[in-house]
């Protein structure tokens, strides 16, 4: 049973094809990350290949009026993990000269990027090039060496793992949010979102295949979405999306009445909210944690539709 993960490089080979076999005098761009989608995409079970294949076909359908130079003739590529840590979030990139749009593939999941923290990582500084306090990392630090010390057991020995690990983590992280935010104002919320959405705008195309739909979001923020080609203008209208100036909350997530201890929950103004929980990401401790990250806020303008597959 291959990983989500593999799941996910097998989805993006699938939207690759799909596109390829759309559109007239495309090309794909040959690179390790294309032969490696192919072999997750051609080791993957038959019955879900045809469902990756049918969940693509459903996103290129939609995509198809709403970006006219497709019919003009493109280049077809998948990014290189590394450009994501980077900044640039898309897996499947489309060009034609100097005109871009890319393809950012979820295959059942809606995650926004998974960020780590640890005792050395400066989180203020990857995220907004603004560096964190001496205060977060005295706080963190004691943390991160107890589990380095702990290394090697499994996070289901821990007793109260949330209590003793999440939740003082969390309490840091929030402060030192909170006074990143104070110290530099307007400037951490759309450095935040730029972070977690990338530097380029994209599409983002989501499978969820128990229910048979791909959703396709637009996150049209710089305005290079949606272009009119020589011949046609798009089907429908993609607005430019505003990012946040403001947060208005920072605060543990409210769950059924109850205060989440591993996840944090910000607002920030036009529409956008976030969650970040904590979590494990393996069965064993290591001194380092991982981020889940989800929007779970956005604003209105954000062009939505869902096809049926």
């Amino acid at each position: 049973m291959p990983g989500q993960t593999q799941k996910g490089k097998a989805f993006e080979y699938a939207c690759l094809i799909s596109l390829y076999n759309s559109f007239p005098n495309t090309n794909i761009q040959k690179n390790p990350s294309v032969e490696k989608a192919f072999s997750f995409y051609e080791g993957s079970a038959t019955e879900l290949r045809n469902k990756m294949d049918k969940a693509a076909a459903a996103a290129i359908r939609i995509i198809k009026g709403l970006e006219p130079m497709f019919n003009e003739g493109v280049q077809l590529s998948l990014q290189e993990d590394s450009k994501g840590i980077a900044g640039d979030v898309r897996d499947v990139l489309i060009s034609s000269g100097s005109w871009g749009v890319g393809v950012s593939c979820k295959h059942n999941h809606t995650a926004v990027k998974h960020s780590r923290l640890s005792k050395d990582i400066d989180f203020g500084l990857r995220w907004f090039d603004k560096p964190c306090s001496d205060n977060y990392f005295s706080q963190v630090k004691p943390l991160f060496n107890e589990l380095e010390q702990m290394k090697g057991k499994k996070w289901s020995e821990i007793k109260d793992k949330e209590g003793a690990v999440y939740k003082p983590l969390l309490d840091a992280f929030q402060t030192e949010l909170k006074w990143l935010g104070f110290k530099y104002k307007q400037e951490i919320p759309p450095l935040l979102l730029s972070y977690l959405l990338g530097k380029y705008d994209f599409y983002k195309v989501i499978t969820k295949d128990s229910k048979k739909l791909t959703q396709v979001q637009a996150y049209n923020i710089f305005g290079t979405l949606n272009k009119p080609s020589k011949k046609q203008k798009p089907l429908i209208k993609v607005a430019q999306l505003k990012l946040p100036t403001k947060i208005y909350d920072i605060s543990y997530k409210k769950i059924n009445n109850n205060t989440s201890k591993n996840t944090v929950a910000l607002t920030f103004d036009n529409g956008w909210a976030l969650t970040f929980r904590i979590h494990n990401a393996d069965t064993y401790v290591e001194p380092s944690l991982k981020f889940d990250v989800q929007l779970i806020g956005v604003p209105e303008s954000l062009h939505t539709q869902i096809e049926p597959w």
